[in-house]
């Protein structure tokens, strides 16, 4: 397994930008997926997929974000990126970074987050309206 550390996370205003770097350490890191779960509501609620990406480079992104998030990764790094663009307030949350290796399409990925073993602490960002 890999382990995972958020960062990039803050407060920003609405319309504003961001980029979140996920970083690894351990395993062989060009063989894992990569997921960005946020957590909006604390503990309780659910972790929803917003963006994934695959090792062989496809992605997917929920309607919600598309068109404003861009996922990317820099293997020589160990690092993910999620850059967000036209912030909103629906965007507060706390945001996660999970990697596996890749057992379905990228789209499903993005929901079966039962499957992910490795998980970073994640990074809180705020969108002031």
């Amino acid at each position: 397994e890999v382990q995972l550390v958020e960062s990039g996370g803050g407060s920003v205003q609405a319309g504003g930008s961001l980029r979140l770097a996920c970083v690894a350490s351990g395993g062989n890191w060009e063989d894992y997926a990569i997921g960005w779960f946020r957590q909006p509501q604390g503990e309780e609620e659910e972790r929803l997929g917003i963006s994934c990406l695959s090792t062989d480079g496809s992605t997917w992104y929920s309607n919600s974000v598309k068109g404003r998030l861009t996922i990317s990764r820099d293997n020589a790094k160990n690092t993910v990126y999620l850059q967000m663009n036209n912030l909103n307030a629906d965007d507060t949350s706390v945001y996660y970074c999970a990697a596996e290796l890749p057992f379905t399409t990228v789209h499903s990925m993005c929901v079966m987050t039962w499957r992910y073993n490795s998980w970073g602490p994640g990074t809180q960002v705020t969108v002031s309206s």
